[in-house]
């Protein structure tokens, strides 16, 4: 019976996203909008739902993509050509007919498009539409049995004939209200995308437009006010968009190029208004050169442009982020932007390799960029690295031997996967004080990470190497020891990122990943890092509770009781999932909503989040948005959160509307680590975390977390906000 009602669900989720889809959106409340337009003619209506109903249903008996069929892929150009064979033809068994057959016919185009244009990384747009209902109006005029619609002639008399002399009131208050011609052609043009030429129809999809994306609705003016204004200045003629309502072509071009498929910033508005004038050529001479087969040419303008545009963006070779394409689509061009923000503060993407210290334990840079012995012209970019105790000596005894060093002989590992692309061996070790400037490097190793990166570990033990050349490696790997051969006065170890793999190359300025510094009273983590002389640091050094308490697997569930003051206790499963592109989240039963994450290494990260705010999932995760899985008594960590999952939503519309120019609202998350318990026999470790939302760098909204976890895992966890407590304890 679950099964039966989840597929029913993700049946009537295709059906809705179908038609949000002709806007590239997921959104439910904007599909609602739209039904509701494409219902303004009631058998263009029938037909559009019957096209979404038939094309979903042959996808799901053929064995589609479901996760497609579900985002309405294989539903919206079915649902325009069903509108549009609505609106021409008049209702009858024969168009009912041809509906059917139409329908299966754009569904097996849109299914043949995702793969020829497809494997260049390009989506079919709504050409599966274009080549459907143009092919259906060239053969239906052999189809005697075909009326030609005449709804629309006589305006007033449908109107009376649907919903009586008030509606015919409603209709003829909307067609005299004193609205400059530009903006009633937005709205009438807004309407054609659904072949629905009422003002009132293009009004209310304004609305939703609004409701879903502020900067869509904001690109939608913009494409199509650039659009009324080259008109003017080359002296077209904007009746011809009056006329016919291909305005809708700078619409739906802006929004894609805008912050659809680019992410939004001053770049893609940019190039919204060089492609603008584009648009209009291709508008003029396509509706020339099909004007002789009779054939409107719907969106071909707004398909042709946006296909050239990312079809030629795959082929830059700088410049990547001018504008920046989107990876990972959000059906949002708000948290398109916003989650792109946040990743890139987080993660740093520009970085293809995150490297970690080659060593275990703490250890001092006693020599770092452009230093002063070494590390200069092209080889300044290295650590030198050695051991130190407390009074700041690298030696015990009298320091005269190697081994007197705390350095010498300790174990040297890979700071990345990767494979051993060289190794030199055999090189005796200095006596303290002495330098071997033939063999410069000493014993060495270099690893390649990438075809373009490459680290280098210099200065090694003689004969201690656990590795061979060609060998592959996992972060971690234990390699070889350090030791004093080449130019090395005292054991150490020299550490260097370089992009090609020769011993002796020049380095390369790199960051190190997740970096915990050492004094006296304290430690801080850097997320990126590039260590200099004097600094103590060290890798995150994980504690087994914090491990284990992150450590989330799919088929995991979470059974936690919820109370907060005023409502009665309830209980809610979440269960850990992992989807077709090997993204792992956990997912909320009741209320469905999902929180995506990353379990690196040393690092527990939740990257995103969808679904209602009502769940304690949202909670979740908001109080574990980064947790270092290391315990450092009093260190705290700091990580933006994306501001559309944490902030006031009046001022987040505000921000919406200039998002891609200037961000004046923030959300930061910060998390400290109290205290742990008992930490031989039973640790308990204490967790304490805050939200807050600020706007102009100042405070305003605030939440405050505490998590217990033990050796089982996370025990409770308290949310503080706006003086209500809610306690959840997990079973």
């Amino acid at each position: 019976m679950s099964r039966i009602k989840a597929l029913f669900t993700s049946f009537i989720r295709g059906i809705l996203n179908s038609y949000a889809q002709v806007f590239f959106s997921n959104h439910s409340l904007f599909a609602v909008f739209l039904i509701l337009v494409s219902f303004f003619d009631i058998y263009a209506g029938i037909t559009g739902l019957m096209s979404v109903i038939i094309s979903n249903t042959a996808a799901y008996l053929i064995g589609f993509n479901r996760t497609f069929i579900r985002r309405g892929y294989y539903g919206f150009n079915s649902l325009l050509v069903g509108l549009g064979l609505g609106i021409f033809y008049q209702p009858s068994v024969e168009l009912w007919l041809l509906v059917f057959f139409t329908s299966l016919l754009t569904l097996l185009l849109s299914v043949m498009l995702e793969g020829v244009i497809g494997k260049y990384y390009l989506p079919y747009l709504s050409v599966p539409f274009l080549l459907g209902i143009w092919m259906v109006m060239l053969a239906s005029r052999r189809f005697e049995a075909l009326d030609i619609s005449e709804r629309g002639i006589y305006m007033f008399n449908d109107m009376y004939a649907l919903g009586g002399l008030n509606l015919v009131k409603v209709y003829d208050w909307f067609t005299r209200l004193a609205l400059p011609d530009s903006l009633e052609v937005y709205f009438r043009s807004l309407g054609a995308i659904l072949f629905q030429y009422h003002l009132f129809a293009g009004m209310l999809i304004a609305l939703g437009l609004i409701i879903y994306s502020r900067i869509a609705f904001v690109l939608s003016l913009a494409g199509y006010y650039l659009a009324y204004m080259f008109f003017h200045l080359f002296g077209g003629d904007f009746t011809t968009l009056n006329y016919s309502y291909i305005g809708f072509n700078f619409i739906l071009t802006s929004i894609a190029v805008g912050g659809y498929f680019i992410i939004p910033s001053r770049y893609s508005y940019l190039w919204v208004a060089l492609l603008t004038p584009l648009t209009i050529i291709v508008i003029i001479s396509a509706g020339t050169l099909f004007s002789i087969f009779q054939l409107s040419i719907y969106s071909l303008p707004f398909n042709v442009i946006v296909l050239l545009f990312l079809y030629i963006l795959r082929f830059r070779e700088r410049n990547l982020g001018s504008p920046q394409l989107v990876v990972v689509q959000h059906f949002s061009p708000e948290r398109n932007l916003y989650s792109h923000l946040n990743y890139s503060g987080r993660f740093n993407p520009a970085l293809p390799v995150n490297l970690s210290l080659p060593v275990f334990g703490e250890w001092k840079v006693t020599q770092g960029h452009r230093g002063e012995h070494t590390h200069q012209h092209d080889w300044q970019h290295a650590w030198d690295l050695e051991i130190v105790d407390e009074e700041g000596h690298a030696y015990s005894r009298s320091g005269k031997e190697p081994e007197d060093f705390y350095a010498y002989g300790k174990p040297v590992v890979a700071p990345a996967d990767g494979w051993v692309e060289q190794i030199q061996d055999g090189i005796d070790d200095n006596a303290v004080g002495e330098i071997n400037t033939v063999q410069n490097w000493g014993n060495t190793i270099v690893i390649r990470h990438t075809d373009s990166l490459f680290t280098k570990l210099s200065h090694l033990r003689k004969g201690s190497f656990k590795v061979k050349e060609g060998e592959q490696i996992k972060k971690g790997a234990l390699l070889a020891q350090c030791g004093n051969s080449g130019r090395s006065p005292v054991p150490h170890v020299h550490f260097q990122v370089q992009n090609e793999p020769y011993i002796g190359a020049p380095t390369l300025e790199y960051p190190l990943s997740h970096i915990v510094h050492h004094a006296e009273d304290r430690q801080w983590l850097v997320a990126w890092d590039v260590p200099v002389k004097n600094d103590l640091i060290s890798n995150i050094d994980r504690h087994k509770v914090l491990e284990n308490a992150f450590h989330f697997v799919p088929g995991q569930s979470l059974l936690m009781n919820v109370s907060e003051q005023g409502s009665p206790m309830r209980q809610e499963m979440l269960v850990v999932k992992v989807d077709s592109l090997n993204n792992q989240y956990i997912e909320c039963e009741r209320f469905g909503a999902r929180a995506f994450f990353r379990n690196e290494d040393n690092v527990f990260y939740f990257t995103g989040y969808s679904g209602s705010r009502r769940s304690v999932l949202y909670y979740f995760f908001l109080a574990h948005f980064k947790v270092v899985k290391g315990f450092y008594c009093n260190m705290s960590i700091e990580d933006p959160i994306p501001v559309d999952l944490f902030h006031n939503r009046v001022l987040l519309f505000f921000q919406d509307l200039v998002a891609p120019f200037f961000i004046f609202i923030s959300s930061m998350y910060t998390l400290s680590y109290t205290r742990i318990q008992d930490q031989l026999s039973s640790p308990v470790i204490t967790l304490n975390a805050a939200c807050e939302a600020r706007t102009l760098k100042s405070s305003s909204g605030h939440m405050d977390f505490e998590t217990r976890i033990d050796e089982k895992g996370i025990k409770e966890f308290r949310v503080i906000r706006k003086n209500r407590v809610m306690e959840v304890t997990c079973i």
